[in-house]
């Protein structure tokens, strides 16, 4: 038995949805790069969230990925351990825990630096720039609309 087709909105015509399945393609397209790195998608944000500002704390580095420190932790560690990164102690301030890159990780923009996927997307550099603004605004927004 097949059910009445809807006069409602379409699946198609969810941004949310839009955004959504773009991130999934954004996530395959990026899944040979990463894994010929050995890193995960968010561990490749953090390590280029780290090259733009290196020796920054775990809370300052969290609230820029918009990632609690109990999802960040887990990630940082396994960077470490891969010998991306070291986590220390704030020396003026115990409480705090302070994310630098190693050499390593800094010698890794080069390898996956010249990778990218703006290409891959098939907008002009106007358009890429333009809807990545877009997009910015748009989260921007909705963050600011669930503090409201």
């Amino acid at each position: 038995m097949t059910m009445p087709v809807s006069d409602g909105p379409k699946l198609a015509d969810f941004l949310c949805f839009a955004v959504y399945s773009a991130n999934l393609a954004y996530g395959r397209a990026y899944k040979p790069i990463l894994e010929e790195l050995g890193v995960t998608y968010t561990q490749w944000i953090t390590l280029v969230a780290l090259w733009e500002k290196d020796n920054e704390t775990v809370g300052s580095l969290g609230e820029r990925l918009f990632l609690e420190s109990n999802t960040l932790t887990p990630i940082l560690k396994k960077l470490e351990s891969l010998g991306y990164l070291r986590r220390q102690r704030d020396p003026s301030d115990e409480r705090q825990v302070l994310i630098s890159l190693t050499a390593a990780g800094r010698a890794l923009r080069e390898k996956g630096g010249q990778k990218n996927l703006v290409k891959a997307t098939g907008l002009s550099p106007e358009e890429f720039s333009a809807l990545q603004k877009m997009v910015v605004r748009l989260r921007d927004n909705l963050i600011d609309h669930a503090h409201s």
